[in-house]
């Protein structure tokens, strides 16, 4: 597993590949679990060179006190990459990929970035799309993998891609899930044993969902929402039933496995996000 830091090492090392050979990439904050081997894993299997990039990305944190506290493991990553068989771990610095003063670029996804984590995340989005359209045109990949967990995010990649004509197609790969359903997730490192059992409630009112598709939106939304209340550790931010193609909310059930439920909630002072294809 090679292991480069700037910009111009990834390029000379990309250019000694076959131009025929396919490029999977993982692009990552670190901090990495289950759920981004699960990316490498994919990317090994249809891609015949696996790049990961670790970058904790300022420009999208709405909070600098959530950017300082997001943990950071790289020793801990790195050995997990080279366990996975990844090719080539790219662990740039700020400066080498935005300029001094640098802000993240505006850009325009319609409906699908004003709900959900567009409201509740003013200009989250602009900063993610800003490092993906940079780190995609300087990787240049065949395919490029990201977690199913952060919906929004995924469906905005394809948009971003769609709209600045680039070549690379994106996949979404299924979340993984500790024992009690926990969704995996970076931000989990900073729960206690007591809370991440606590959190498993998101996990439970999905399923809960799925279960009782049948008793409809209204019916269910206010299951979710009472549950919650009766919770002391576990503060709900939003539940949203979504249209999986638009995001945008829905009144009524479309067809099998075009609808998201989606669930923004704080255990303590942590910020989780889950959802459940329908």
């Amino acid at each position: 597993m090679k292991i480069v830091k700037t910009t111009a090492e990834i390029l000379s090392l990309l250019n000694q590949y076959n131009k025929k050979k396919s490029i999977g990439f993982a692009p990552t904050m670190g901090a990495l679990h289950e759920g981004h081997i699960s990316l490498i894993e994919r990317s090994k299997k249809d891609c015949d060179i696996t790049v990961c990039s670790i970058f904790v990305n300022p420009t999208q944190f709405n909070s600098q006190e959530d950017f300082k506290n997001y943990p950071k493991e790289i020793n801990a990553d790195i050995l997990k990459l080279q366990k996975a068989n990844c090719d080539i771990v790219f662990i740039p610095e700020k400066s080498n990929l935005y300029s001094e003063n640098e802000k993240a670029r505006e850009y325009d996804f319609g409906i699908l970035s004003s709900v959900m984590e567009g409201k509740y995340r003013i200009g989250h989005f602009n900063g993610m799309a800003t490092i993906v359209e940079k780190l995609l045109n300087i990787i240049q990949p065949t395919k490029a993998f990201f977690g199913e967990k952060d919906l929004q995010q995924l469906q905005i990649v394809k948009e971003l891609v769609k709209k600045e004509k680039m070549s690379t197609e994106i996949i979404g790969i299924s979340t993984i899930r500790e024992l009690n359903g926990l969704a995996k997730s970076s931000r989990n490192k900073l729960l206690t044993v007591k809370q991440k059992i606590e959190a498993s409630l998101i996990y439970k009112c999905l399923c809960y969902c799925k279960e009782n598709k049948s008793l409809g939106i209204t019916k269910l939304k206010d299951y979710i929402s009472t549950i919650f209340n009766k919770n002391n550790y576990v503060a709900l931010e939003y539940v949203e039933f979504v249209s999986l193609k638009t995001l945008q909310p829905i009144q009524s059930w479309n067809e099998d496995n075009t609808n998201a439920i989606c669930i923004a909630a704080y255990v303590n002072h942590v910020r989780l996000i889950d959802n459940i294809i329908l």
